[in-house]
Formats: structure tokens, sequence, C-alpha cells
């Protein structure tokens, strides 16, 4: 198991657009070994490599039992929107609705390069456009109305994690891929 440290609200690496995924080599799965295993242990629905200091287009979910992952991911949204309760392991004990779209058709790469699309509703389309939030440099607090994003900030100043020293970073810029292990 290779649980790594999630990076919290108030990282910069939470805040960067991650770059392409170039290579899917040994080091890419690794990446996703380590986002699988940190988001089921935390546990999560999704969770997307910056979450771990890694700034590549990267993400895992666990919906419904269903475990996945996608590389370089872009999404096809629905015009039909969902309305519900939405959290973020970098934003712990923080809930609050966000609409989203309904429906979504994600395209992108397994971890081998092997072309992917997937059509997901509801929980899973939402756990995809948050991810895909993240390696665009987007929190979900990004999308609420002005009332609710000064009541989660409010909340996220008095929580007990803000402020935390945070963990190092534990891969490093590689000229090719963006990161080495």
């Amino acid at each position: 198991m290779a649980v790594q440290p999630i990076r919290l609200f108030g990282d910069p690496v939470l805040r960067q657009r991650a770059v392409e995924v170039d290579d899917f080599d040994r080091e890419l799965r690794q990446l996703v070994t380590d986002l699988t295993d940190t988001m089921l242990a935390a546990p999560g629905a999704g969770l997307a490599a910056p979450q771990i200091g890694v700034g590549l287009r990267v993400f895992t979910w666990n919906v419904h039992g269903e475990v996945g992952h996608l590389v370089n991911p872009s999404l096809e949204l629905s015009d039909e929107t969902q309305d519900g309760a939405e959290g973020c392991l970098s934003l712990p004990e923080l809930t609050y609705d966000c609409l989203r779209a309904l429906s979504v058709v994600a395209t992108g790469f397994d971890m081998h390069g092997e072309p992917q699309r997937i059509e997901a509703s509801e929980l899973l389309a939402r756990a995809m456009q948050h991810e895909t939030d993240h390696l665009d440099g987007i929190l979900f607090i990004d999308k609420l109305d002005t009332v609710a994003r000064k009541a989660a900030m409010k909340e996220i100043r008095e929580s007990d994690w803000f402020g935390l020293e945070r963990p190092t970073v534990r891969f490093s810029p590689h000229p090719t891929n963006g990161f080495a292990r």
C-alpha cells in the first residue's frame, strides 16, 4: 500500500493547472496505485494527483464500489444539472451543495495509454467533474454562490486543520512527464 499525505486547502499545488501526461510508464502506474490506495484509505469518492502533490492530469474515483482512474481527462457536460452535497479530501469535514452537470462523457486514457470513454451520471458524474476541476486548479468551493462560499471560508478558517504545516512533496518535476520517483 502506498498511501500518500493529502494536501490541504492553502497548499499552492491545489491552485496550479496540472500538466498533460506524456509517458505512460512505470512511474505513472505507481502514481495511479498511490492515488487509489490513498483515496481508499481516506476514504473518498475521488482523488486527483495534485492532492498528493503531483502536478499531472490524473485522477481516481470510487463510486458505488466502482474504482477507476483517468489520465488526461476531457469532459463533455450535459445541459441538465444536479444540485447536491459535495465535499473534498483537501477540505476535511466541509460539505456544501454544489451545482454540477447531471451527466458527463469523459474521455482520456488508462495508465497503459489505452483510450477510455466513460458515460457517467449523478454521483460518478459529480466526482469526475470535481476531480477534473482539481486538475485545473479549481476547488469545489469556487463553484459555490457568494453566500455559501463566504460560509465555507469562515468554516475553513475556524477548522482545526487550517494553517497546519503542509506535507513535503514526494515527487519532483521531471523534464519529460512532470514527475520522477
